[in-house]
Parts: C-alpha cells; structure tokens; sequence
C-alpha cells in the first residue's frame, strides 16, 4: 500500500482559524492541534497531516518581511520530512505573502498552497472548511510517478488556484475573493480537480532560501491633479532606494515636469524605478503612447504584467541581494518565478 503524503499545515493567522466564543461572542484562535474537532472531514483525506502554528497569530495587515521570512524558515527546515505544505494566512495581504514566497523559496519542487477564509470556520456558512480541505488535496496530490502535481508557491480560494505571484485580493465581501487577470489558474476544483498549467520549476538546481528582504521601497500611485511636491521625499536616495510606480493604463503619466525631474534625478544618482500599471489587467507598455515614452528615455524599468504585490515583494527580494544596481534592472526584467509574461 503506497504511504500517504504527509503535509505540514502552518497556521500563520486569519479569519479562517477563527471560532467565536459562545459567552463573550469574540473571535478568537482556536487550537490547531484539535482542528479535527472542527473539521472531521479531514479524516477522510488520504493524507498524514501535521500542524504547527505561530506564536501569536498574525493579523494578515500586521504581515512583513519578518513574518514573510519566519514562514519560509519553517518550510525550509521541514522540506525533508513533508511532501507539501499548506499555509493558512489572512486573505489582505495573502498575495503579497504569496509573491514573497515565491522568490524566497528558490527552486521549489514541492507545493506550498496558501488557502484563508473570509468567513471563521467555526460560522455555519464558512467558506474555510473548502478552501482547508481543497488546499490540503492539492498539496497531497501526484502524478503517476509519484511526483508531485504543484510544484511552487500558489493560493487556493474558491474553487480556483491560482499561481501565487500573479493574483490580487480583489472582493472585501465575496467568496470569490481573488483574481489572476494575467495569468490562467494553475488548476480548478469542481467533481475532480483539472490541474491545467504546469508549474514553473528549475530542477536542476537544489532547493534553498533567501530571506534578505530591504524594505527601503516606496509605492507611488499616479493620479489627476497629483501635486508631486508633496512626495519630494519619496525620491531621496538617502532613504529610499527604489519606488514602484502605478501609472494610468499602458504605463502613462503626467508631463509634469517636477515630476519627470525627479524621477530622472532619482534614478541618475542610483536609484531604480519600476513602473506597473493601476489596471487589474493588461501589461504596461513604455513608448506606446507619448506620456509613457519619457520612462522609456530615463531608465524606468517595465514593469510588464506583473502585480503590484508581486512587483514590491521582488524588488525588495532583490535589493536584499546585495547585488549591484545594474544586476537588479536585469532581474527586474526577466521572469524568475512566472510572475510576469515575456
């Protein structure tokens, strides 16, 4: 009888680790090493499942690179001993969680699926126990050769799943809580689970980590009659060592001309800029249009499709590289873990 894959559940914070108190009516985290009590279903998996949890849990809008690293460490010191991991993470801040882990986990060949709720699993009309026990299939799931069918970082949410560098929390209130606009959901559940894009591995080369993360990023959202002095402080180079900008449609912006002096200075004394559009799909297209060309001239770096949660967690990556500026645009520009087309 062939062994049943064990994964490691990582229980990080969110909605879905949520039961309410039945005297006080607070929300508070239940225990993890009773999940079963709470979702007996998971008995019928086919699958050995161990669970760890945070020291506190986190709320998804207290998430940083701190925790972002702490996530990676724990898979990577259990990598050997488990044949997938879920991570079960509030749904705010998820993509971003996401696309960090993404480009920390380096040359991943097992599932890490990241699933949350935006209903308690304790409430009667929880969305969590389908995205837990679907999760949990998934990270289970191989091929005829014992291999398994995910082999990167990607979140589960209703019924979809989708790569984890390439989707957005796009809905407070609905179930369908996410979208990947860009990009084709690496697989869908319904009677059977259709898994339909293959996933974006190199492996040839060993699993590792890298957890250096510089947060000296600003995000600067374009928009009409934005008075670009009131960000002079954005662009010093002092404190802040690249920005990521959410221009108008294909890669657009005003002609202002402070505006335009300050990123060129920006950039002339060594900062890097990246530019992505505010749309939800569509790529950015530097040059297409006169009000875009002007980035082309001075260095801005394309963004292309990527996210804006995907753009700031590899810029931070890469800036945590120590790497020389040159080196950076280039990565910038090339697709590392399948979070932008080429």
């Amino acid at each position: 009888m062939t062994a049943r894959p064990n994964i490691l559940l990582i229980y990080t914070g969110g909605t879905i680790g949520m039961i309410k108190d039945n005297i006080t009516g607070e929300l508070k985290s239940f225990d993890f090493d009773h999940l079963d009590q709470h979702v007996p279903e998971l008995s019928r998996l086919q699958v050995q499942l161990t669970s760890i949890s945070f020291p506190e849990a986190i709320d998804s809008s207290e998430m940083n690179p701190i925790h972002w690293s702490s996530i990676a460490k724990t898979i990577f010191d259990n990598y050997e001993r488990y044949d997938g991991f879920v991570v079960l993470h509030g749904s705010d801040t998820m993509a971003y969680t996401a696309s960090a882990l993404s480009f920390m986990l380096e040359n991943l060949k097992k599932p890490v699926i990241l699933t949350g709720s935006q209903l308690p699993i304790g409430t009667i009309r929880t969305d969590g126990k389908e995205n837990l026990i679907t999760a949990i299939e998934i990270a289970a799931a191989m091929d005829e050769n014992g291999v398994s069918r995910v082999q990167e970082v990607a979140v589960y949410f209703e019924y979809s799943l989708y790569r984890g560098n390439r989707c957005s929390k796009v809905s407070a209130n609905q179930f369908e809580a996410f979208q990947s606009p860009n990009f084709p959901e690496l697989a869908i559940a319904g009677v059977d689970i259709d898994y339909r894009i293959p996933s974006y591995i190199d492996s040839t080369k060993q699993f590792t980590i890298s957890t250096n993360f510089d947060t000296r990023v600003a995000l600067l959202k374009i928009f009409p009659g934005m008075n670009s002095k009131h960000y002079s402080s954005l662009f010093d180079i002092e404190n802040i060592r690249a920005i990521v900008l959410e221009t108008y449609g294909s890669g657009n912006a005003s002609s202002d001309s402070f505006f335009q002096n300050q990123i060129q200075n920006f950039i002339s004394e060594g900062g890097i800029v990246l530019n992505v559009t505010q749309c939800s799909s569509g790529s950015v297209q530097q040059g297409k249009y006169q009000t875009s060309s002007f980035f082309q001239k001075v260095g801005v770096i394309s963004g292309n499709d990527m996210t804006t949660e995907a753009a700031l967690a590899k810029m931070m990556y890469l800036l945590g590289k120590e790497t020389s500026k040159q080196k950076i645009e280039i990565a910038l520009r090339e697709n590392l873990r399948g979070e932008l087309s080429i």
